[in-house]
């Protein structure tokens, strides 16, 4: 606990952003972290609650009164130690988590919660500039041959705990820097991509070998989905050169909305337009779509949504409007009914805010309209939300001006190929079966094949992804070895 009465005498401060005129003229972060005295104030509020729900509301269980009580009290560098002790990548959670942890925090029962988010955000920056993180090599070798499939962020937690225990690790990724959706999904002004590349120098520095530009087990993926290989290595090679298998190539197959007109010049897959451009931020090629000047339909109200409102709205778009097939949420969530879970409420992200955003609940899409091959327009249908099932509303078809249409409505389950290359059972979603407690979790119906993060649950959060990793390669640690050091 930080100050007994802290929460009492301080109000919650939130981390300060540019000016959206401002940031809209470039593609680098622009939230403020919290200075020394703030972050210790914010600290100061963490009250001594008993039961901490923050730590089971976070997904790696991050402990974190004991960090904001050691930033109260200006021991920072005990306090990125506690951090990485659950976390090995809270520059990105600082940055892109949702913060469960915020929402199970006891102080947001009547009062607005800890600031946690921001404090992780402001103790792994100054880790950062005070030289305090630095590779953590093994001092023996075990040996041991680890192949993972997948550099993104659950590959990498795996990746980096079992190097420091002495394995050889070796990471696939068919793209051409490591990273996944991080490194191509998330764009530059939400977190920059030299975060990435420095924990990828560590890592190095730690022993761990990457492999850029190599697809593994199957060279037939579906289209829209990012591929940069020169080389291609087969599953059965990957199990004769390695003694443990980890795949870890996240949840690649976007849903798709087969409707009348998909095939129109101006509908993509989210990822079609982010991806290109993230590479062009970093100095590749233009991205080949550009919405300067258009009229932009996001279909899918999460964060790949909010992502491509953002990144339109830097491009120039003329327009940008935004559906969710289900109802508006409430202003306000009932915390009597929600706490300590994650609430249903309306959220209205930075990219919103970036200009006159029109968003649309409850609503339909139900044709994609144009002329000569290319999409000029919307139809759509408004819809009634009763018990759990929708219905179109009668006489309430409208249709939208729509030069581009992002549909960013999640993803559905790893590539296919990938897995059966690799014998394993797939779950009824299409991921791979492994299970998460017990005897041989994490482990597949493949023989030392293991899986973790959104190749086995589907898509999720980041801090699940290296929720996973981490507990995965405790795992593989104990088969190859017959018992691990490793936290779970």
């Amino acid at each position: 606990m930080g100050k007994p009465t802290g929460f009492m005498e301080n109000q919650r401060l939130s981390e300060a952003y540019e000016p959206a005129e401002a940031r809209l003229k470039h593609y680098r972060e622009f939230v403020a972290t919290l200075n020394d005295d703030q972050a210790a104030v914010q600290g100061s509020r963490c009250m001594d609650c008993g039961i901490p729900f923050c730590n089971n509301g976070c997904p790696v269980n991050n402990i974190i009164p004991d960090w904001n009580d050691l930033v109260y009290r200006g021991h920072w560098e005990k306090a990125l130690s506690v951090l990485h002790s659950t976390n090995n990548f809270p520059d990105f959670t600082g940055r892109i988590c949702p913060a469960p942890c915020e929402a199970a925090c006891t102080l947001n029962i009547n009062d607005e919660a800890v600031g946690i988010k921001s404090i992780e955000h402001a103790i792994v920056d100054k880790g950062w500039q005070m030289d305090w993180i630095v590779p953590q090599p093994a001092k023996i070798k075990t040996g041991k041959k680890v192949a993972i499939i997948g550099a993104g962020p659950a590959g990498l937690a795996a990746a980096q705990q079992l190097a420091r225990v002495g394995h050889d690790v070796t990471v696939f990724e068919k793209n051409d820097r490591p990273g996944g959706l991080v490194s191509y999904g998330i764009p530059d002004f939400k977190l920059d991509k030299g975060l990435v590349e420095r924990r990828v120098k560590q890592m190095q520095a730690e022993g761990v070998t990457f492999r850029t530009k190599v697809i593994v087990g199957s060279k037939n993926l579906p289209a829209g989905i990012a591929n940069d290989a020169t080389e291609f290595v087969s599953a059965e090679q990957v199990k004769k050169d390695f003694d443990a298998v980890i795949l870890a190539a996240g949840s690649e197959v976007p849903r798709d909305l087969p409707i009348p007109g998909r095939e129109l010049k101006g509908t993509y897959a989210a990822l079609e337009f982010l991806i290109p451009q993230n590479k062009q931020v970093s100095g590749s090629q233009p991205n080949p779509i550009n919405a300067k000047g258009k009229h932009v339909v996001v279909i899918g109200g999460g964060d790949t949504g909010s992502d491509c409102v953002g990144t339109s709205y830097r491009h120039g778009a003329a327009s940008v409007t935004q559906f969710e097939v289900m109802p508006q949420p409430p202003e306000q969530e009932d915390k009597a009914m929600s706490w300590p879970y994650w609430p249903l409420k309306m959220r209205t992200s930075s990219s919103h805010t970036e200009g006159h955003t029109v968003r649309k609940f409850a609503i339909l899409t139900k044709e994609f309209l144009g002329e000569k091959g290319v999409l000029k327009a919307v139809k759509t249908v408004e819809l009634a939300w009763k018990d759990g099932k929708m219905s179109e509303i009668a006489g309430s078809e409208k249709t939208y001006p729509a030069d581009l249409v992002f549909l960013a409505m999640g993803f559905l389950n790893p590539v296919g190929g990938l897995l059966e290359a690799f014998g394993v059972e797939k779950d009824g979603r299409g991921n791979a079966k492994a299970t998460t407690d017990g005897e041989g979790c994490y482990a597949t119906s493949a023989a030392k094949v293991y899986a973790a993060g959104d190749t086995r649950r589907g898509q999720s959060l980041v801090v699940w992804a290296i929720r996973e990793g981490r507990q995965c390669a405790r795992e593989v640690d104990a088969f190859l070895m017959g018992s691990s050091t490793l936290p779970r």
